[in-house]
């Protein structure tokens, strides 16, 4: 087990709830995580809050290049000192929300993204990574491979937080690391972006403090051209104006949530659902990422 107490007393920090502070403390987990980034010497890694820089110790032995970004002070200028003359990583002085992959010329999967996410952090970083980093400066209707994805991400999340994400309907078949349960925007977002595939589970009395719930690790593998399974011809926005309408309200049913949301009788919505082959009276929560693109694509 990792001495973190020592660490924190070196460091004259006390975890901050604030940022979803829970150091990992169990070593032969910071291993997994290792062994899911397959970090090669030729990667560039960015890694999300490295607190101590257990994780990036482990990470530099592979001989990837690291940029590390804390967005917390005390911890930054501990990093700094740490590292101090080591060419092979970079410390960035940062919020993970505001970083920009542009600026540290990262390319389409030329790099990868690890890190130990803070609870209230996740769907928000998920969103970011896909929806502001994948796109070009200035084009809102860009393709989702535009800008500067990574080639593979591997994050410990709330465990109920990532069975949701590798969420698979009861009538289809079930991806490497899916659990059959209900689907939820956030499902269907991510999968729309990548394939996920849930590494491990993590208890929570590998952390200190120790939280109230468990963990995981996932790894999302984002969809590029040559990945059969990503969604072809198929518009972002649009997509997701129809998801977002379909589970406007979980208790109604699919065609009457799509009438509500585009102003259309039940005779016009009957019509097009039909033609993307999915009945009324479906719910969104059932639905396939293959169903929602042809419905998006009728719509």
């Amino acid at each position: 087990m990792v001495k973190i107490g020592d660490k924190l007393k070196e460091a004259g920090i006390q975890p901050k709830k604030s940022l979803g502070q829970n150091f990992l403390v169990n070593e032969g987990i910071y291993k997994k995580i290792v062994e899911a980034v397959s970090a090669k010497s030729s990667d560039t890694i960015v890694e999300v809050g490295p607190g101590f820089g257990i994780l990036t110790d482990h990470l530099l032995e592979t001989g990837a290049k690291i940029i590390a970004v804390e967005k917390d002070d005390k911890l930054f200028e501990y990093l700094q000192k740490k590292y101090s003359g080591n060419k092979q990583i970079e410390i960035v002085h940062e919020d993970i929300l505001k970083f920009n992959p542009r600026n540290r010329k990262l390319e389409i999967g030329n790099w990868k993204l690890v890190g130990n996410i803070p609870y209230y952090l996740t769907s928000h970083l998920i969103q970011t990574v896909f929806e502001t980093w994948s796109r070009s400066p200035g084009d809102r209707g860009s393709s989702t491979q535009s800008g500067p994805s990574p080639e593979s991400i591997v994050f410990m999340i709330q465990k109920e937080v990532a069975k949701r994400i590798v969420a698979s309907p009861p009538h289809s078949n079930l991806s490497v690391g899916a659990s059959r349960q209900k689907m939820s925007l956030l499902s269907v977002a991510v999968q729309y972006f990548a394939v996920p595939k849930i590494i491990c589970y993590v208890s929570k009395g590998s952390f200190y403090p120790m939280p109230k719930v468990d963990s995981a690790i996932i790894r999302l593998t984002p969809r590029t051209a040559d990945n059969q399974q990503r969604i072809a011809n198929s518009e972002t926005e649009k997509f997701f104006r129809v998801v977002k309408a379909g589970f406007s309200n979980k208790r109604k049913q699919l065609g009457n949530n799509l009438a509500a949301a585009f102003h259309l009788s039940k005779k016009e919505i009957d019509a097009k659902l039909l033609m993307s082959g999915v009945a009324y009276e479906r719910r969104a929560e059932i639905l396939t990422l293959k169903e929602w693109q042809k419905i998006s694509n009728i719509f």
